[in-house]
C-alpha cells in the first residue's frame, strides 16, 4: 500500500483546450489533510476534476490512488472513483429515497451485489458519521449538517484512499461546520488523505493544516 495518494509533476491542466493551470506540482501523502484555496475561477475546481478523472491530463506526470492520470482510459475512470470519496457543497442526494437507500443505491452503482454485505456496510458508515438511528429518514427530514454527514457517509462507503471535499461547510452554520471539520480530520487520521477546497479562513485558523494556494495559473504552498 503506497503512502503517496496524489503525485502531480509538471502537469498542465486544460479546460476546453484552454490552459487553466501551468506546471502543477502537488504531492499528498496518506493521513494528510490539505486545504486548497484561491479566488473563484482560479482553477481549484479544475484540479478537483483532474483528480477524479473528469478532465484529461495530456501533459505532465500524475498519479492518484495508484492510477496513472496521463493514460487513464475511460473504462478505468469508475475504478479510480471507487478509490475516491467526493463531497459536494450541494449534497447531491436522491430526494425520493431514505438516507439508507441513498447509500444502498450508491453501492449498487459502484458494483456491490451482496445484499447482506451492503446492509452491513451502510450500517457501519451511518454509525461512523453519527447517523446510526437516522437511516429511515428522507433527506428533507434531516438538518443541513445531517445531510452533509450523509454525504460523508456516502463518500466513505468504498473505503477510499482519498476524500475530495469541495466547500463542504459552505452552507452550514459555524457549530455544524466545526462538527463536519472534526469528522473530516478524523477521516484523514484513519490512513486516508483529504483535500478540501474552502474560502473559510476562520475555519482554517481553527483547524490548522497544510495549505496550497491556486493563483494566476500556478499552484504553490502557503508557508
Amino acid at each position: 500500500m503506497s503512502d503517496t495518494i496524489i503525485d502531480l509533476k509538471n502537469v498542465n491542466v486544460f479546460h476546453n483546450k484552454n490552459l487553466v493551470l501551468n506546471d502543477v506540482n502537488l504531492n499528498v501523502q496518506r493521513g494528510e489533510f490539505v486545504y486548497l484555496i484561491g479566488k473563484t475561477g482560479s482553477g481549484k475546481s479544475s484540479i478537483m476534476r483532474l483528480l477524479y478523472g473528469e478532465l484529461p491530463m495530456p501533459q505532465g506526470e500524475g498519479y492518484v490512488a495508484g492510477f496513472n492520470l496521463h493514460n487513464l482510459k475511460s473504462q478505468d475512470i469508475p475504478k479510480l472513483r471507487r478509490k475516491l470519496g467526493i463531497i459536494f457543497q450541494d449534497f447531491q442526494l436522491l430526494t425520493d429515497r431514505t438516507a439508507k437507500d441513498n447509500l444502498m443505491f450508491y453501492l449498487k452503482a459502484t458494483g456491490w451485489t451482496d445484499k447482506a454485505r451492503m446492509e452491513e456496510r451502510v450500517s457501519e458508515v451511518l454509525s461512523k458519521v453519527g447517523l446510526g438511528t437516522k437511516g429511515f429518514k428522507m433527506p428533507f427530514e434531516l438538518s443541513g449538517g445531517e445531510q452533509q454527514r450523509l454525504v460523508i457517509a456516502r463518500a466513505l462507503l468504498n473505503d477510499p484512499d482519498l476524500i475530495l471535499a469541495d466547500e463542504p461547510t459552505g452552507n452550514l452554520d459555524p457549530e455544524t461546520s466545526n462538527e463536519i471539520m472534526n469528522l473530516l480530520f478524523e477521516v484523514s487520521r484513519n490512513s486516508r488523505a483529504v483535500v478540501m477546497v474552502t474560502h473559510n479562513y476562520g475555519l482554517m485558523e481553527k483547524f490548522p493544516s497544510r495549505v496550497v494556494r491556486v493563483e494566476q495559473g500556478k499552484v504553490s504552498p502557503v508557508e
